[in-house]
């Protein structure tokens, strides 16, 4: 399957192709975030309201509020905490008030996943490595939709 990566002057957009149905992908980004994303989850990402914090090692977590659900369709997440504590970052809580919104759409035997990070620029100071970052997971998660496994951030 094709993958587009397609980073906009506003923010980082990244569209792939999966061989999954809508359901799988969508329940991945609700139920199965462990599998594909970091295994240092806590939280929820199943219901409108709750929050979850992901972490990857002690230097990086990032705590997300579900803002909307939309079944098979739509998710959108709003960074309320971020500490990417990594040396050569000035500004290491730049992801707070961003926003990400995931599209998922079947086209017959494949589902295109869309992942809008707005508020992810090249004017923020952390670009090159939190979109070299969603490269690394998105590809995970494709991975995991696709095979069953995924290659997660891990303990």
């Amino acid at each position: 399957m094709k993958t587009l990566n397609t980073n906009s002057v506003e923010n980082y957009t990244h569209v792939m192709e999966v061989n999954a149905t809508a359901d799988k992908v969508y329940h991945a980004l609700t139920h199965e975030i462990p599998l594909w994303w970091t295994e240092m989850f806590e939280g929820s990402s199943s219901q409108v309201g709750v929050v979850f914090t992901i972490r990857f090692g002690d230097q990086i977590h990032k705590t997300m509020r579900i803002k909307k659900l939309t079944d098979n369709a739509e998710i959108v997440w709003l960074v309320e905490d971020s500490l990417i504590a990594l040396p050569e970052l000035k500004n290491q809580t730049e992801w707070i008030g961003t926003t990400i919104v995931w599209e998922i759409e079947q086209k017959n035997t494949i589902t295109q996943v869309k992942l809008t990070h707005i508020g992810l620029n090249p004017d923020i100071e952390c670009y090159e490595i939190c979109s070299g970052g969603w490269q690394q997971f998105l590809g995970s998660l494709k991975k995991f939709l696709e095979t069953g496994s995924g290659t997660p951030y891990r303990k």
